[in-house]
């Protein structure tokens, strides 16, 4: 699946969400692909691919903290940012608990998200810099 770009990885049961992220990263020139559930993502991603997952709290199959599980044990280093159309203090407690790099409530402000997308697919080395400044 690797192109040498960043790719962004949206996860929703919706496929009306999906579309919208997708139009949202392609108007600001990323790469994406998106998939309707967990497992069809963890079947389809490998090694190579960097970017930085998208994706909803609440769906059926895997939930994000299961996906953070099968990610380290795949030993993928894929930032998540995790949407929710339930923001709760038990939906807070498990985008923390799965290592959201960001987290917000449905429907998402496109700047605000896009911003968080730029941060997590900030190579380590300008990441570090950045911090630093």
């Amino acid at each position: 699946m690797a192109s040498g770009r960043v790719t962004i990885f949206i996860i929703d049961d919706d496929a009306s969400v999906r579309r919208a992220l997708g139009r949202v990263m392609a108007y600001a020139g990323f790469d994406w692909k998106s998939f309707g559930c967990v497992e069809d993502f963890l079947a389809a991603i490998g090694p190579e691919d960097t970017g930085c997952i998208i994706v909803d709290l609440i769906r059926p199959g895997l939930d994000s903290s299961d996906l953070k599980k099968q990610l380290d044990a795949a030993n993928l280093r894929l930032p998540l940012i995790i949407l929710t159309a339930n923001d709760t203090e038990e939906a807070q407690a498990a985008a923390r608990e799965a290592g959201a790099v960001a987290y917000f409530r449905k429907p998402v402000d496109s700047n605000a998200l896009l911003d968080a997308v730029r941060w997590a697919t900030l190579s380590p080395s300008r990441k570090n810099a950045h911090e630093s400044l």
